[in-house]
């Protein structure tokens, strides 16, 4: 059994040809589907989460989950510049390992998004029930709790599910011009929480700074990791790119800079305002103005959180879609998931199916147990991409790199030890459900993706 059999250049050109999909997205676009991924649930819910594990050393969490992140868009930008296709670090580990490798990661990556989707659903549902109560207004705790919590399901996490899958169903474009507003909706109000909270700092509420230690600074940055998942999402889109080998890292670079000021800023001024023991894990930022008095702030800001999170949904269910729509048309999956709608233009039964999958875990599933999944998927397919720029730039010298990541091989290297480190402060029944996860994987690839692959016919 050839388990190992590589893609080539020339088959992913093929594909590419005939995919079906348009070119409409330009550097900008790519660049706000990376913020709208980035910038969501991660600075809307994950801050308070993380304050609660690190205390005011949360801003250091984030420092180092920045870094760590940052170490990894230099890897994807080159290998993104060498591979202009969908498919992420699947299509880049086909290349460079083989295809059970590739497999394995793609496999990852369904788990990666499809838990990451599921957590931003909830999140979103979280602060729109914060909201509501704010309001006078609650639903029955039947309705917007998973099982595991007291509840029958998240409802409006299942919700705003179905209706950002259909978003994603009409077209590309029409989803990028879509997140391209929210985008800018949610940077606002976030704007708006940084010069309203920065006046009300209290500098007592940074003391103790440290209260948990080095445990929970790192602790903390292994949890809010889950901030940053989403700028890879910037890869998958490709093969819908103008210009995929010079405005896919531009759009990598100008949203991962964006994204790392605003978590900082907030970061900051969130423990600065509010004691981090107090922070309303499920409405922070809008919860933090209240206890402040500025409701009307609140108000907004909790409005702008809700507006912004469908951004964040709408690029994670994308990058989703589009993982397992290559799958798919490389035969690891059935290839009648990878039909491209024709009068949209996208993978219709993949979407539908992603978006059904995604609003059951997210309606029957407690968000602390998606944000633990979701890192774990994240932080390995990011140590394959590093290690992939090294295998690559030593197998394929002379392919040409738009982008070259510096200090190779040592910046991969450094970004494997990081990822590593991260995952180790991850619990131990995570890493059992992510043993289990790529176990069935595994039996899946072998029972049918082996036999049915693209390069075995």
């Amino acid at each position: 059994m050839n388990i190992f059999r590589r893609k080539t250049i020339n088959d992913f050109n093929e594909a590419t040809e005939h995919s079906g999909l348009k070119r409409k997205l330009t550097a900008f676009d790519l660049a706000a589907l990376g913020i709208g991924s980035v910038v969501g649930t991660g600075i809307f819910v994950a801050t308070g989460q993380g304050a609660k594990i690190a205390g005011p050393a949360v801003t250091i969490s984030y420092i180092v989950a920045a870094i760590v992140s940052a170490l990894c868009a230099l890897t994807y930008s080159e290998l993104a510049s060498m591979f202009p296709v969908s498919g992420s670090t699947y299509s880049y580990s086909y290349v460079a390992f083989g295809e059970i490798i590739a497999w394995i990661i793609g496999w990852d990556l369904i788990l990666e998004y499809l838990v990451s989707a599921s957590a931003v659903a909830s999140g979103w549902s979280g602060t729109l029930i914060g909201i509501l109560k704010d309001s006078g207004i609650v639903i029955p705790t039947a309705l917007t709790k998973a099982p595991i919590s007291g509840g029958i399901v998240d409802l409006p996490a299942v919700i705003i599910t179905l209706v950002i899958t259909w978003v994603l169903y009409i077209g590309v474009s029409e989803s990028a011009k879509i997140n391209n507003i929210i985008v800018g909706i949610k940077i606002f109000v976030i704007l708006v929480f940084v010069v309203l909270g920065i006046t009300h700092i209290n500098v007592a509420n940074y003391h103790p700074f440290a209260p948990f230690g080095t445990k929970g600074i790192m602790t903390g940055a292994s949890i809010i990791f889950f901030a940053f998942i989403g700028f890879d999402a910037v890869s998958t889109a490709a093969e819908e790119t103008k210009n995929p080998k010079k405005d896919v890292p531009m759009g990598l670079a100008i949203c991962l800079i964006a994204v790392i000021v605003l978590y900082i800023a907030v970061s900051l001024i969130l423990t600065g305002i509010v004691p981090f023991k107090s922070i309303d894990i499920n409405n922070a930022l809008p919860g933090a103005l209240s206890t402040i008095g500025i409701t009307w702030g609140s108000a907004l800001v909790g409005v702008g959180a809700v507006i912004g999170m469908i951004s964040t949904l709408l690029v994670t269910l994308y990058g989703q879609v589009r993982i397992f729509m290559v799958m798919s048309r490389d035969g690891l999956l059935p290839k009648r998931f990878a039909k491209v709608n024709k009068k949209f233009g996208t993978p219709g039964l993949c979407t539908v199916i992603t978006g059904i999958i995604t609003a059951i875990m997210a309606g029957f599933l407690p968000l602390d147990i998606i944000m633990e999944l979701c890192n774990i998927g994240t932080l390995f397919a990011f140590v394959l991409v590093s290690i992939g720029v090294v295998v690559l730039r030593k197998s394929m010298p002379d392919i040409e790199r738009k982008f070259k990541c510096p200090g190779v091989p040592f910046t991969p290297i450094l970004t494997v030890i990081f990822c590593g480190y991260l995952m180790s402060f991850l619990p131990i029944q995570t890493w059992i459900r992510f043993v289990v996860w790529l176990l069935l994987g595994l039996i899946i690839y072998f029972i049918y993706g082996y036999k049915n692959s693209s390069l075995n016919k």
